[in-house]
């Protein structure tokens, strides 16, 4: 008995004191709990804060197959949940089926990928459901359960889809901007440890170690969503007329390299991925290299204009030229006889080009230039996966020198590259940096860091080359008889640009019907606020250019936001001439709801005044069709004349003054011509009378509402 309880003792010394940090440790795991703090992964928006990427509320559906079982209702489950989840039924009775390996049914189990973070529309479905099998089978529990969750959701839908990117299920960052800046978007997650019973309360005394977490960054593009819609919108109108592989285009701030837009097509929903091909992800944007054919040119145009060797009125014969190795002809073949070099820049003579790169600048030279001008290197936008072109023009060869005059041969850029390019030519000669990043927020030091425009290169050209270079391309758009952009022009703003169609390199050779066309340009010529260029690849239509079907689009998209952003019309005025003055047609609105005539009249640079509180539109004036100045007020009639009040008619003509007070049937009363500049309303024997004043000089007040400079 003395030897037992001398080895118990001893026994419990040694787990007591010697061995006491190892047992505690092992206890202490027992008492211990921890739980993770989820961080709030940051928001993604465009410039003016409006939401492109955040978190939202999602909910994951599983099972109860105990459940289901009992009340023998595993059929009706499987046809339900198919039929809203659309998963197939096989699978679906599987799990709804599932059973342990000692035959007893599992309690849960998680339909995955279905129903796992599905959005409210869909979870609503599966409580109706839900609440239809209680309902039938009187009970109160029918094994469907639904979880809240959290999953990444993209209001503007497929909109800047390629830019942004999107965030798997799984909550992996895919593609774009959520996977270029997932550690700052996705944050630190935070933990708490503490000390529990067995029924996981924590011990009374005991301290929680609590670690917060930070949330992620919130991120503001240079994104337009105004701008990002009149892109996207065009780049659907081109895909319908010529069904090209892709469409790409990017939007840019030439003063600042703020990317306005940036889109490509086809697209995709980043709310649905998984539907979605790879390439539809891909962004063309920063990543597809292209000979880019004429528009190229602008480089040697401002290369020759800055070594003083373009003069516009010198002459040379079009058509062909020899050069060692292969001749150079223009897209006609046969030129047009001997013309000027402001000529043949309006035709996009590559002759006139070659003549001005190989044979007056140089190799040394033009090269020396392209290379300022920021291509063959990354233009350091902040986004990842971008190409830096191919420049591998080899001074020894004629040929490459010539045929890289025009931007064939040796010669793969960006659309990127291009539009940096380009903006330096439009700003004055200052090669800057593009961005897409506008500010980022961070919540944990409540600091936010603006991003400042960066100068790559300065005086890349003079400003007095940028302001010539600028005023001939103006007449590329401008000659509606020679210029290849005639279709660009836009009444009333001063447009500059070049078409280019090149063809592409299909094993190795040239192909004949296989091309890639595009339009790049930016306006106004005397105070650049947007550049912008659109590439479509392989159009159906081999006959087709980039001045047939991508100038269009450019004019559409740059008319749209000039508006947008507020940039009046300027108008030459010559005395004794009318002044050009811009018009848009009014479209048919009857019938339409509200919001949606609102959103078509605004796409058209046309102000909406709501006459009555009715949610859709009676009449309008004026009337579908007519002509009118940008800015002008178009009324909505939403409710039947006898509850209608009098609009503010201040700058209509009387015309239309008297159009709305026939619909109002109210008697009107005038004094002077022109325009109305006040009203004034009366009572006479019950009725109601309208007093206008007109005057032919419009007031500011009117002259605002019209939005209509110079009048």
């Amino acid at each position: 008995m003395t030897l037992l309880f001398a080895v118990l003792i001893g026994r419990i010394y040694w787990v007591q004191v010697i061995d006491r940090d190892f047992w505690y440790n092992i206890v202490k795991t027992r008492w211990a709990a921890e739980e993770t703090i989820e961080a709030k992964r940051g928001t993604i928006t465009d410039r003016d804060g409006n939401m492109l990427a955040m978190d939202s509320v999602a909910y994951d559906v599983s099972v109860n197959p105990e459940v289901i079982h009992s009340l023998n209702i595993a059929d009706e489950v499987v046809k339900g949940l198919h039929q809203i989840l659309g998963k197939p039924e096989a699978q679906l009775s599987k799990i709804v089926t599932a059973q342990k390996e000692n035959g007893d049914y599992y309690q849960q189990r998680e339909i995955h990928e279905e129903g796992w973070r599905i959005d409210k529309s869909l979870a609503d479905q599966i409580i109706d459901f839900r609440d239809q099998l209680e309902k039938e089978h009187n009970k109160k529990d029918v094994g469907i359960i639904l979880a809240n969750d959290q999953k990444r959701y993209y209001p503007s839908q497929e909109m800047a889809s390629q830019l942004i990117g999107y965030v798997t299920k799984e909550g992996e960052a895919k593609a774009g901007l959520e996977a270029y800046y997932n550690n700052k978007l996705s944050g630190e997650d935070g933990e708490m440890k503490y000390e529990k019973d067995g029924k996981r309360v924590q011990l009374a005394g005991n301290e929680a170690e609590y670690i917060p977490a930070k949330d992620g960054q919130d991120f503001a593009l240079t994104i337009d969503v105004e701008i990002q819609h009149y892109v996207e919108e065009a780049l659907r109108g081109i895909n319908t007329l010529y069904h090209p592989k892709s469409i790409t285009a990017v939007a840019a701030d030439p003063n600042t390299m703020e990317i306005l837009a940036m889109a490509n097509y086809p697209s995709f929903n980043p709310n649905t991925y998984w539907d979605t091909n790879y390439e539809n992800a891909y962004n063309h944007a920063i990543k597809s290299l292209y000979e880019p054919g004429s528009t190229f040119k602008i480089v040697t145009l401002a290369a020759a204009v800055e070594e003083g060797i373009f003069d516009p009125n010198a002459k040379y014969m079009s058509g062909k030229i020899n050069v060692p190795g292969k001749p150079v002809y223009d897209i006609n073949n046969i030129g047009w006889g001997p013309i000027t070099y402001l000529e043949g820049l309006k035709r996009s003579s590559n002759v006139a080009f070659v003549k001005l790169g190989w044979e007056q600048l140089g190799g040394e030279k033009l090269l020396d230039y392209i290379n300022r001008f920021g291509f063959g290197q990354k233009t350091g936008i902040d986004m990842g996966g971008e190409a830096k072109g191919a420049i591998s023009v080899n001074l020894s060869i004629p040929s490459d020198i010539a045929r890289a005059s025009f931007g064939q041969g040796k010669v793969q850029v960006t659309a990127l590259q291009q539009v940096a390019a380009v903006a330096a030519v439009a700003n004055g000669g200052t090669l800057l940096q593009p961005h897409i990043v506008k500010q980022v927020y961070d919540p944990s030091t409540k600091t936010t860091i603006k991003t400042e425009p960066k100068v790559v290169r300065s005086n890349v050209i003079s400003k007095e080359t940028s302001k010539k270079v600028g005023e001939y391309l103006e007449q590329v758009v401008s000659d509606r008889e020679l210029g290849t952009g005639h279709n660009a022009f836009i009444e009333g703003y001063r447009v500059a640009g070049k078409t280019g169609t090149a063809e592409k390199v299909i094993n190795g050779k040239y192909s004949r019907n296989k091309f890639v066309v595009s339009f790049i340009g930016y306006a106004p010529v005397e105070n650049p606020k947007i550049v912008l260029y659109i590439v479509v690849d392989e159009p159906d239509d081999p006959t087709a250019g980039g001045g047939k079907v991508a100038a269009p689009a450019f004019k559409d998209i740059v008319y749209k936001s000039l508006k947008h952003m507020g940039v009046s019309p300027q108008y030459k005025v010559t005395p004794g001439t009318e002044k050009n003055e811009v018009t848009v047609s009014i479209p048919e609105l009857a019938k339409l709801k509200v919001t949606e005539a609102k959103s078509r009249l605004k796409s058209r640079g046309l102000n909406a005044e709501i006459v009555g509180s009715g949610k859709t539109i009676i009449q309008q004036v004026p009337a579908s069709g007519a002509v009118v100045h940008p800015g002008q007020k178009v009324y909505l009639i939403t409710e039947q004349r006898e509850k209608l009040t009098i609009p503010d008619m201040t700058g209509l003509s009387l015309r239309d003054a008297l159009r709305i007070a026939s619909v109002l049937d109210i008697q009107v009363t005038v004094s002077g011509e022109g325009y109305v500049i006040s009203q004034k309303q009366a009572t006479k024997n019950g009725e109601r009378q309208l007093q206008l004043t007109l005057s032919p000089q419009l007031t500011e007040t009117a002259e605002g509402q019209l939005d209509h400079a110079n009048t």
